[in-house]
């Protein structure tokens, strides 16, 4: 309690020129002989904290002990108001430091940013997944659970978690794979039936996890995109890659790792894509179109 009431001194000091022992006694619910004690006891630990008298005297830090924001600018200001924001959305309990940063960056006390990784349409059962991946990843402890591939499959696997990714609007944990004997990227939304062991585990990230014979195989593709799906276009491709064409329409040249996914993602489009090349999977795309509308006779 008393740490507590000695930082709290410290940081509503922070915030103000000055302050009377009689208004931190009161904040603190503690006599003003306990806060010269404080003061005292504060300034045996080398805190840069003065005393003065007369009508507008009061308790007092060195200016040289106080934040030079000069060092950060506006923008590096809110990056780092971002960053723990970001970090309070994850697990990571930051709140207290973040007001303590916008109380030193002069930062109204209100939510300017709001940052949400949440996928839209998901229910609690996904946080909590990510939550126990979390506590596995900081207690060295191994995972179990069932994972839907590509293709719907389903198997049970063991793994050692090792680190969180977020990478194009999805979560993926990756970890070392017991049964293939390597590491893994598991998306989770294709986590199911997630447990925590009792079994640790000690297995440092290496520099290089993936050899250069699994590195897969890229495929660059020429697509027409039509103008009534601006908004995915300038989403989801670098300006770099975008040629408006004299219709409105767009030419986007990009290159994907060859896989299902990208014949999945280009059938997203539905009516407003088409392949101009490679041929091949310009004619892939055909064949799934022509067993899709089988469907439907």
């Amino acid at each position: 309690m008393k740490n507590n009431r000695l930082f709290g001194i410290i940081y509503i000091l922070l915030s103000k020129d000055s302050v009377t022992a009689k208004e931190l006694a009161d904040y603190f619910e503690v006599s003003v002989r306990t806060i010269y004690r404080d003061i005292e006891l504060l300034s045996t630990l080398h805190i840069p904290i003065y005393t003065s008298k007369g009508k507008n005297g009061g308790i007092s830090l060195l200016d040289s002990y106080k934040l030079d924001k000069a060092l950060l600018s506006e923008e590096e200001q809110n990056q780092i108001l971002f960053a723990l924001q970001s970090l309070e959305k994850l697990g990571v309990n930051t709140n207290s430091i973040l007001d303590k940063m916008k109380l030193l960056f002069q930062k109204e006390n209100k939510e300017w940013i709001s940052v949400d990784f949440s996928v839209w349409g998901k229910d609690v059962i996904q946080n909590i997944a990510f939550q126990k991946v979390k506590q596995a990843i900081l207690e060295e402890k191994k995972i179990e659970f069932d994972y839907y591939n590509a293709y719907g499959k389903v198997s049970r696997r063991i793994v050692e978690p090792l680190k969180m990714c977020f990478q194009y609007n999805a979560w993926y944990v990756l970890a070392f794979d017991e049964q293939k004997r390597d590491y893994r990227m598991f998306k989770m939304t294709r986590i199911k039936n997630l447990n925590q062991l009792n079994e640790t585990f000690v297995r440092e990230i290496p520099n290089k996890i993936w050899k250069e014979d699994k590195k897969p195989n890229m495929v660059s593709l020429v697509l027409e995109i039509s103008k009534e799906v601006a908004y995915r276009v300038y989403d989801e491709f670098c300006s770099d890659h975008i040629t408006m064409m004299d219709n409105g329409d767009f030419l986007v040249r990009v290159e994907f790792p060859e896989s299902d996914w990208v014949y999945g993602y280009i059938l997203s489009f539905g009516e407003y894509m088409k392949v101009i090349s490679p041929e091949y999977v310009k004619k892939t795309i055909q064949v799934k179109l022509e067993k899709s509308i089988h469907k439907y006779l």
